[in-house]
């Protein structure tokens, strides 16, 4: 059993493996008082004021206590994740690092400016972990990239992944959690759904290319599709002789 989850684990792509590893370090971290939440979670003036910067990061990296709730959005974070980088991210390992630093600024500033606004900054500001928005994100743009793909809700009802953001939000709120958390997944996922996907299938122009000082930073591996062995390729036909 060890052997089978240690071999999962290290069949993981790199993005989905250092953000599942991060986020459970972190959590387990504050369940056992090795980690204040306080130092985590996200807040503006410290952030502005004390230059505390490492907020906007580890914000995502928290999921509140560890119960049922967390192992939800561990499944979702491990499946998910993995499912976009090594599918509609293979090979593009720096491309699905700029979707999730495209995901997460769109939450921050939501967050901000959302708290600025009057009658629902209370609503906002209440929201200071931003790591369950960042997981629905992947959710809602992988089920926007495959909205074939047949599912089933806990063996009750079957429907199409096109779906699936909103049979989860309309879960959250059948089990008492604000809708907030999922429905702010849910735009920055359809913001990065219609820039990378509709708006250069519309204009011809792609405004999130991914920096070149980003593809830097990861070795792209190329994509080698693999023969079936039971496959067999026709010579080519033979060449006929020129005349003059």
């Amino acid at each position: 059993m060890a052997q089978a989850v240690e071999e999962w684990y290290k069949q993981m792509p790199i993005i989905t493996r250092s953000y599942l590893t991060a986020a459970i370090v972190t959590t387990v971290g504050c369940s056992l008082d090795i980690i204040s939440p306080y130092t985590l979670y996200l807040n503006p003036t410290l952030v502005m004021k004390q230059y505390q910067f490492w907020r906007l990061i580890t914000n995502f990296l928290y999921f509140r206590k560890m119960d049922l709730d967390f192992l939800f959005h561990m499944f979702f974070l491990a499946r998910y994740c993995k499912l976009l980088e090594e599918n509609s991210f293979r090979g593009r390992t720096a491309d699905f690092f700029y979707m999730l630093l495209f995901g997460a600024t769109v939450l921050t500033g939501i967050v901000l400016v959302g708290g600025m606004i009057p009658y629902v900054s209370v609503s906002f500001a209440r929201i200071i972990f931003l790591s369950n928005s960042l997981t629905f994100m992947m959710v809602y743009v992988w089920s926007k990239q495959n909205p074939f793909i047949h599912m089933s809700f806990l063996g009750l009802f079957t429907f199409t992944a096109a779906y699936l953001p909103w049979v989860l939000l309309g879960f959250s709120i059948l089990v008492g959690a604000s809708p907030w958390v999922d429905l702010l997944g849910m735009i920055a996922g359809h913001a990065y759904y219609f820039l990378e996907d509709v708006y250069p299938i519309m204009t011809g122009r792609r405004p999130l290319k991914t920096p070149s000082f980003i593809k830097a930073l990861f070795t792209e591996e190329p994509v080698v599709m693999e023969r079936p062995g039971n496959v067999r390729f026709a010579a080519p036909p033979p060449e006929e002789p020129h005349q003059d």
